[in-house]
């Protein structure tokens, strides 16, 4: 097979969806004119309502950024002790439990979705645990009708990492339906993104109030502190730009869908690797594409194939790797013990997160599927 062709410019997991710069510039003329750059302005009001609408969660509150609105979530929620969570995630994931003085209780996750299993959930949970913390990795909507069932049988509350899945619906059901708060991460490498930002959605409107007290210093009014808060709004700057973004979102949805075709028809063909897959019943978030690499049907292992990439300038993702048990601040924690989180283990020495936004274009992803089919040299045909 002769050589693929090396990419003239390095091409990485995403790129930020950057709308045309000439509407972004005409909502800042509005912020300039009106002189109002936070606290609740006519940007931040309209990307709000905007996103209720479009996602079809009425109670969303806006962030600065999703670690806050996590921190916040536990906070309004009064979690306490211990909150089982996975430790194949982000490391926001647990350091948000950290930093609310929650000790994460670390559980395995199931082999094929990646998320939290529930059968091993209920083993761990003690007089302790106030709340389970799950994470739709990839967009992988969490077992969320057995974990709810769990959480409802002994008086827990449910919280969602919910940073891959904005637009996930199960069934046609929001995604942020489930739980009794979801966060959703609107970083610039997200599909749907304010530069920084995220926010939380929830059932409870009187939640949602507590919520919108804490991200804003506990402040009622020019007179009365109700809490002790913290700062956590989205300024007009970052809801502007969210407003633009929000308009292409479908359009890069669209070239995303294309790429992922590319990706299942041709990596499907090559042995030891499997395309991450969600159900039928679920709609795809289009925020990653994910393969895993089985080194004794590939002949290499996933660093391996990373590190081969890069010299067709090519820059995957080993996305999340190590596992978040393994770092120094929980490496001790009871629940962090290797035999403890065995698929865990497996599944984080395997995945990759692929090129893979709306720019790449399909020439690009069969590129892509060209240095991949090179380098491990055999298919299962």
């Amino acid at each position: 097979m002769l050589r693929p062709h090396v990419f003239s410019e390095p091409i990485y997991v995403t790129r930020p969806l950057l709308p045309p710069l000439t509407e972004y510039t005409a909502l800042l003329e509005q912020v300039w004119e009106s002189g109002w750059l936070s606290n609740n302005g006519d940007q931040h009001k309209a990307l709000e309502v905007a996103l209720s609408q479009y996602l079809r969660a009425p109670n969303l509150s806006l962030f600065n950024n999703g670690t806050i609105a996590l921190i916040v979530a536990c906070q309004a929620l009064r979690i306490s002790g211990e909150v089982i969570t996975t430790p194949f995630t982000f490391p926001a994931t647990p350091h948000i439990l950290s930093w609310n003085n929650v000790t994460p209780v670390f559980v395995d996750i199931d082999p094929v979705t990646m998320t939290i299993n529930p059968e091993l959930v209920e083993r761990m949970i003690t007089n302790r645990t106030s709340a389970i913390l799950g994470v739709h990795v990839y967009g992988q909507p969490c077992a969320v009708h057995a974990l709810q069932n769990i959480a409802d049988a002994y008086g827990l509350k449910v919280i969602y990492d919910g940073a891959h899945s904005f637009g996930t619906e199960i069934d046609g059901c929001p995604i942020t339906e489930y739980g009794d708060v979801t966060m959703l991460s609107f970083h610039a490498t997200k599909l749907f993104h304010t530069a920084e930002g995220g926010a939380l959605v929830v059932r409870d409107l009187k939640l949602k109030e507590r919520i919108n007290l804490l991200k804003n210093f506990g402040i009622k009014n020019e007179s009365e502190v109700m809490m002790p808060g913290i700062n956590g709004k989205m300024n007009e700057l970052q809801s502007a730009l969210g407003q633009v973004v929000l308009k292409y979102l479908d359009v890069e949805r669209e070239r995303r869908q294309e790429i992922l075709n590319v990706y299942i028809n041709r990596l499907s063909e090559i042995e030891g690797v499997t395309c991450f897959k969600l159900p039928l019943n679920v709609r795809n978030s289009l925020q990653y594409f994910i393969i895993r690499i089985s080194e004794d049907k590939a002949r290499y292992s996933r660093d391996e194939v990373h590190e081969q990439l890069k010299k067709f300038n090519i820059f995957t993702r080993k996305y999340f790797y190590p596992l978040c048990s393994e770092y120094s601040c929980y490496r001790m924690l009871p629940s962090s013990r290797k035999d403890h989180l065995p698929a865990s283990h497996l599944v984080a020495n395997q995945v990759m997160a692929l090129p893979f936004y709306g720019g790449l274009g399909s020439e690009g992803a069969h590129q892509v599927c060209d240095a991949l089919t090179y380098i491990l040299g055999k298919t299962s045909a």
